[in-house]
């Protein structure tokens, strides 16, 4: 269930002659014994998660539509969770989980889908919990504040629309170092000799990649590393006769300006897709690395730079133009960063009266927000004091009978505490852990920074705030780790098991994802498994659903 195998490969002679080497009391089983010993573990796995999920108070769904065609032309449907769970005053974890991979009959519209997403949240009965939805390039509808935050697209599918339309406009620079991997890596033969080469030349490096023309990053692989052979071309020439595919140094330069760009944002995809979800705190900063680079590129001497530089600053304007809130209060309540970053990302992002504009509006946000949250925290906290006095009363006169004192100095204590505490302080936690300095991260670099774990200890001293900063730092914006989950159905839904019922094919899903958190195993995700383009909607066969939940 864990591996993607099929039933059948139990009653495979290799396979049994593996496990009895290993286990001279192994005895071989049916293919429908192992199904039915699946299924038990997946209805216990399933119980477990659903306490979990019960603890949630707020859900937020990345929401993705994506495709695989298989023989009998339906459509699936998955719905995946990364939980974080809190109890008390109990650790904050953020985990990752797959909830439900269904079949969607026809004739797949809109209603279809959104009618099955409502009964995979009334299944797990998270239906009320929800906080936000993150998609891939679209606008979402956020249900709290009046809806003016979350609007949130997918960072890591604008990223791969930049470059593919910078890099439409630049095929001449990378056509002829394509046509020159393509000619070396058409035959053992040739990369023999080219390796024997580079071994001449002492370059001790990985051979050549030819990329994939619909993913840029596979492209910028193909780059850099022919790059590091660039010494190596021209002595393969000698050898090869029939090589006219030769860069010179003219187009060499050309490819490494290209690269230079292209590493940013080879940088920035690499952290927003981790096979676990970054918190959204991450991407301000990536975001305005990207808007950096572009504007130092744009007025540049070479042309077809000037050209692709412009071609994506249009993108960017299209996707990132208004204010992000979401990604502003996130990098705001990463105690690292506070103000200070939005004050210093923002004059680079937008206009100058923008700027200003939309580092006013992300103060409104946060002042508005953190009202709500105060709101909702001073109920409870009065529900708890209502519980708390009916208890009391009926103690005090169960003490009374006993001719013990209605109450004693303790008890009055308490109650002044709850009276005070239900005052609102001069200052907010918001204003105080505003002006409270920055956190200097010491020792491990910024990465080795946990937000939530920070927050986690600190939400003592910030009651309020640190629930809000909880619930905001658990919102995905990207959607990259999540699609993982359509090619792990590829492999269970290929077209020798294509017939599969739906349960089967949903039990073998979610308890593989099940089965390999339990035991600590993190399943890589593979290049060829992170998108790098969008699919226009009536193309695709499956949609995909992922939980934050806090």
């Amino acid at each position: 269930m864990g591996t993607e195998q099929p039933f059948l490969v139990v009653e495979n002679d290799l396979f049994v002659y593996m496990m009895k080497r290993a286990n001279l009391l192994f005895q071989k089983t049916c293919r429908a014994t192992i199904k039915e010993d699946c299924l038990k573990v997946y209805k216990h796995e399933m119980k477990k998660l659903k306490d979990l999920t019960s603890v949630a108070s707020k859900i937020s769904l990345p929401l993705i539509v994506g495709s695989h065609l298989i023989r009998r032309f339906s459509i699936w449907s998955s719905v995946g969770t990364s939980l974080i769970r809190t109890g008390g005053i109990a650790e904050i974890l953020l985990q990752k989980r797959v909830l439900s991979f269904v079949h969607v009959p026809p004739p797949r519209t809109g209603l279809d889908i959104a009618d099955g997403i409502y009964r995979c949240l009334k299944e797990w009965e998270i239906e009320g919990k929800i906080f936000s939805i993150s998609v891939d390039n679209a606008s979402v509808k956020k249900l709290p504040c009046g809806g003016r935050l979350f609007h949130v697209r997918c960072c890591a599918h604008i990223l791969n629309l930049l470059v593919k339309d910078g890099l439409s406009n630049i095929d001449f620079v990378i056509e002829e170092v394509r046509e020159a991997v393509k000619y070396i890596n058409s035959s053992e033969a040739r990369r023999q000799t080219f390796s024997n080469v580079a071994h001449q030349l002492q370059v001790y490096d990985r051979k050549l990649l030819l990329d994939v023309p619909t993913r840029w990053n596979s492209t910028y692989d193909m780059l850099s590393t022919a790059l590091k052979f660039k010494d190596v071309f021209p002595r393969y020439a000698e050898y090869e006769p029939h090589f006219h595919h030769l860069p010179n140094e003219d187009e060499w330069k050309n490819v490494e300006n290209v690269c230079e760009i292209l590493k940013i944002f080879e940088v920035c995809t690499n952290v927003i897709s981790g096979s676990d979800y970054p918190t959204s705190n991450l991407y301000l900063i990536e975001v305005y690395k990207v808007k950096e680079t572009l504007d130092r590129s744009a007025p540049s001497k070479d042309d077809f730079i000037r050209k692709m530089a412009i071609k994506m600053k249009e993108k960017f304007d299209k996707y990132w133009g208004e204010c992000h809130l979401l990604m502003a209060i996130a990098s705001v309540l990463d105690p690292r960063f506070k103000m200070k970053l939005v004050q210093f990302s923002y004059p680079k992002l937008y206009p100058p009266n923008e700027a200003t504009k939309n580092i006013k509006e992300v103060e409104k946000a946060l002042e508005d927000m953190y009202s709500d949250y105060l709101l909702m925290h001073n109920s409870l906290v009065k529900e708890a004091s209502t519980s708390s006095g009916g208890s009391s009363g009926r103690s005090n006169a169960s003490m009374s009978n006993e001719g013990t004192p209605l109450e004693s100095g303790w008890e009055a204590f308490g109650q002044f505490i709850k009276s005070v505490d239900l005052e609102v302080p001069e200052k907010s936690e918001l204003v105080l852990y505003l002006e409270e300095s920055v956190h200097n991260v010491q020792g491990g670099g910024m990465h080795s920074f946990n937000a939530l774990e920070w927050w986690n200890i600190h939400k003592l001293k910030y009651r309020v705030l640190s629930r809000m900063a909880m619930d905001v730092l658990a919102v995905p914006i990207s959607t990259i780790a999540s699609e993982s989950t359509f090619s792990a159905g590829g492999r269970v839904i290929d077209p020798y098991r294509s017939l599969l019922a739906p349960d089967t094919v949903q039990m073998l899903i979610c308890g593989g994802d099940w089965i390999r958190q339990m035991y600590g195993i993190k399943k890589k995700l593979k290049r060829e498994e992170i998108p790098t383009e969008v699919v226009p909607f009536q193309t695709k066969l499956f949609w995909y659903i992922g939980i934050d939940a806090l």
